[in-house]
């Protein structure tokens, strides 16, 4: 099953089928015992138009972790080598406790075909794609979802320290395009894939799949709330696995696209 969020209504798909819905709060879904369960609250509806979604969120908090792929471990050694940070990253890679951060709240959240943002103050900016769990007050893995986690890498390169900087700012977390309800955890062939364009042709393309990811992801949801409640439920991007070349660097109007099916494609634009 999968939940689209409108303005006006929560639209879900099931079975090539959609129903919709203006009396279910999208917290209820996320924290339902089965949110299969509401669909017969749902009345028949016509697919969502692409313009019409917005982000996939409540008032969930976004999480993240990080260096949780050995490619994402190297990217971030290179990028503090410098500062002398990066011997951390190489540490957390290996350490028991994961790296977790506070990525958003949810009024900072982007969705499919809204604007996504590089720091003014930032030379060297990417996206990050991921592979992102929703997770209920109970903190059990109820769906996923697409997370673009853009990054500030010479902010954060200058010193680990300056991460929330580098990571957190209007415009730097975007959330779609859907949320994919199940019961079953993804199929670790799942393959994440991102594109970025500019002026209408592709200047990078790549894929990973969420085997590479080095801890289990009930490993990543137990750490985060071991003493952290979430009332609402909360969203936990589980880092990245692809990393543009060096000279690589986004530009206002290049499009970014990341892939993860069955969950779809989130489209944004960078502003």
């Amino acid at each position: 099953m999968k939940a689209y969020r409108t303005r006006s209504e929560i639209i879900l798909e099931i079975g090539g089928s959609f129903l919709r819905s203006r009396e279910v709060a999208w917290d209820d879904l996320v924290n339902a015992e089965d949110p299969s369960q509401l669909a017969p609250t749902f009345t028949s509806c016509a697919a969502p138009a692409p313009s019409e979604l917005l982000a996939p969120i409540g008032n969930q908090e976004v999480w993240a972790a990080g260096v949780t792929y050995f490619r994402s471990r190297d990217a971030r050694m290179e990028e503090s080598k410098d500062s002398g940070g990066g011997d951390f990253y190489a540490k957390v890679y290996n350490a028991e406790r994961p790296e977790l951060f506070f990525k958003a709240p949810p009024y900072r959240v982007v969705g499919p075909g809204a604007p996504v943002r590089i720091r003014r103050d930032a030379k060297w900016s990417v996206p990050e794609p991921e592979l992102t769990l929703v997770i209920n007050r109970r903190g059990s893995i109820v769906g996923y979802t697409i997370g673009n986690d853009m990054s500030s890498r010479d902010i954060e390169g200058e010193n680990p320290l300056y991460l929330p900087q580098a990571k957190v700012y209007d415009g730097s977390c975007a959330i779609g395009p859907c949320i994919y309800f199940s019961e079953e955890p993804l199929n670790q062939d799942t393959e994440i894939k991102i594109s970025i364009s500019r002026e209408g042709g592709a200047i990078f393309r790549d894929a990973t799949q969420i085997r590479k990811i080095k801890r289990p992801l009930s490993e990543l949801v137990q750490y985060l709330y071991r003493e952290t409640s979430f009332p609402y439920g909360c969203l936990l991007m589980t880092g990245t696995g692809i990393v543009p070349p060096n000279d690589l660097t986004l530009h206002q109007g290049d499009e970014v696209e990341i892939s993860i099916e069955p969950i779809g494609t989130l489209r944004n634009v960078v502003e």
